[in-house]
Formats: C-alpha cells, structure tokens, sequence
C-alpha cells in the first residue's frame, strides 16, 4: 500500500467511556490487532452531537425506513439533532480517505443490522442507526461492518479483503492511470476477483476490453462499483476451490506425477474442510517461485492482506 489505511470506528469500541451509562466496549481485536495494520477515524455521534456522557438511553421509534430516535424515560425527541449532525459529519469524513468503517452493534445511532425499532412499543429488528444510514448513503460503495459480527472468520475475512482491495483501487485512482492502467489493475486482480464472483469478473472484463468505447471517467466510475459489488460477495470454499485448480492449470507441464497428486490432495483436503485455504496456497506459492510463474507472480490473490492477521487461516 502506498497509503495508510484509513477505517472509521465507533469510539467506545476503542475503549473510550462514551456511551449512555459512562462505560466503553472495548474491542481487543480491534485496538490491538487492526491497530497494527490500521489508522482510526473515531466517532461516537451521540457525544458528537452534543449529548453528554452519562446520558439517558434512546431508541429506534416509529417506521423502520425512517425511525426517530427517542429518550425512553423522558420522551424527548433527539432525531433532528441527531441528523443535524449526521450530515455534517458524513462530509467531514470524506477527508479522513475511509476504506471501511465497523460499527456498535444494536446501537440507535451506530447500529448497521438489525437494530430494533419500537412501534406500539413492541420491537422489531428491521432498523439501522441514523448515523449508521446516513454513512452508508452518503459512502455506498465503503465495506462496513459491525463489530459483533467480526467475531465470525468468513465475515471478517471478508470485510478486511474489501477494505484492503478498496485502498488498492484508490492508490491507483490517485496515480491518475490511463485506461491501460485498468487493463492491467484487473489482470492483477483477476483470480482474486474470481474467488468472488466469476460472473462480475467476466463483466468486469468487457468493461476493460471496450475501454476505448466508453467515456474514461464513467468507466472508473462503473469499474469501482462493480469491483466492490464482486468483492461484497463471501468467497466460498467452492468458489476457492475454482480458483486453487485454475492456478493448479498454470504449472501442468512443470509439476512431476507426485507434485500433482501432492498439490491436488491438499486442494481437495481445503475442499472437503479438512485444512484451511492457506495449507494449499502455501504450496502453490511454493510452485510460483520454484519454477518462475511471473503471471502468478502478479496476482493480488496469493497475497492480497498481510499474512499477520491470518485471515486464510480458518476452516
């Protein structure tokens, strides 16, 4: 990266006593293991927009789509000084670069899924937070998560490759590329698009293939959204497996009979949820150096996040 990563956090997750009862939820994962890789843009839009710390607690009222936010105890009515707020700070972001934003889970200001919404005073978990709504419209394409679902290794590994994948597309944005640039940035990321989505790596590929057909600036434009569309979507251990035996193709004349059984073994043990996707990318990574694959080489897939966060490393 050519850039520090930039992701939006919620303040209490960082340990800061910021919430209604004066107390934090401090996540360690966060603070001590994205914190070696990441810089953090904090916000807590309660305190932001001027309620103090302790305060009396609120929730989600009325119509799931645009819900107000509401004092329980006192009935006092925060929702306009809340999207007052909101929508100053959704603009003030746009400087802080953000390539992922984790949310407070459940939070009537922070919550991304399912917060609850009360109507008749009877809960429904159909709503989002006003600050949490107001980034994701004003940033539809910035990979967001919530802090709770981070706890399970496909989502988080997921999350993470966006934000990493996101940081790449901007640094090649800001080096104002020519419209061989595309071609190359998608050929880099050909198999790591593909353990996504084949079908939006293929339609990704007509773009870059008709580039001289279409206005520079609307192709970027419908490039980025079709890249973070592919990358929103989880790579699953088929669609991986697609992937290992695609690579496994590139060496059919260099492998001997026992590296092949070897190499393809370990793919089916990955396939069969035995071992985990870094036990058969470790081996064709092998392959790549040892007979001097330079396509390979070049391909974002066998290394797209640091090997220290260990994402590959789940069944």
């Amino acid at each position: 990266m050519t850039t520090p990563i930039t992701i939006g956090v919620s303040t209490c997750l960082l340990g800061e006593r910021v919430r209604y009862d004066g107390g934090h939820k401090h996540d360690h994962y966060i603070t001590d293991t994205l914190g070696r890789f990441f810089r953090f843009a904090s916000v807590c839009p309660e305190v932001g927009c001027g309620l103090p710390i302790p305060r009396e607690s609120m929730r989600l009222e009325g119509d799931s789509a645009a819900p107000r936010l509401m004092t329980i105890r006192s009935r006092l009515n925060k929702t306009g000084q809340m999207l007052e707020y909101c929508n100053a700070k959704v603009v003030e972001l746009e400087r802080e670069d953000l390539c992922g934003f984790i949310f407070k889970k459940n939070s009537p200001s922070s919550g991304l899924y399912r917060v609850k919404v009360y109507n008749n005073g009877m809960p429904v978990n159909s709503g989002s937070g006003l600050f949490a709504a107001s980034l994701v419209r004003h940033f539809p394409l910035l990979p967001v998560e919530e802090d709770g679902r981070l706890n399970d290794a496909s989502i988080r590994e997921n999350f993470l490759e966006r934000v990493f994948c996101y940081r790449r597309w901007k640094d090649f944005i800001e080096g104002r590329p020519d419209i061989g640039g595309l071609v190359e940035f998608h050929a880099a990321h050909k198999l790591l698009i593909m353990s996504h989505s084949v079908q939006l790596y293929r339609l990704m590929g007509t773009l870059a293939a008709h580039v001289r057909e279409t206005n520079k600036a609307e192709l970027f434009a419908i490039y980025e959204e079709q890249l973070m569309k592919a990358m929103g979507l989880h790579a699953t251990v088929k669609k991986q497996t697609n992937v290992l035996m695609h690579i496994m193709g590139y060496f059919k004349r260099d492998l001997t009979q026992a590296e092949k059984e070897e190499l393809l073994g370990v793919i089916n043990q990955y396939h069969d949820q035995l071992t985990p996707l870094i036990v058969p990318l470790t081996l064709l990574k092998h392959y790549v150096h040892k007979y001097d694959q330079r396509y390979l080489k070049q391909q974002v897939y066998l290394s797209p996040h640091p090997a220290e966060l260990m994402l590959r490393n789940h069944v």
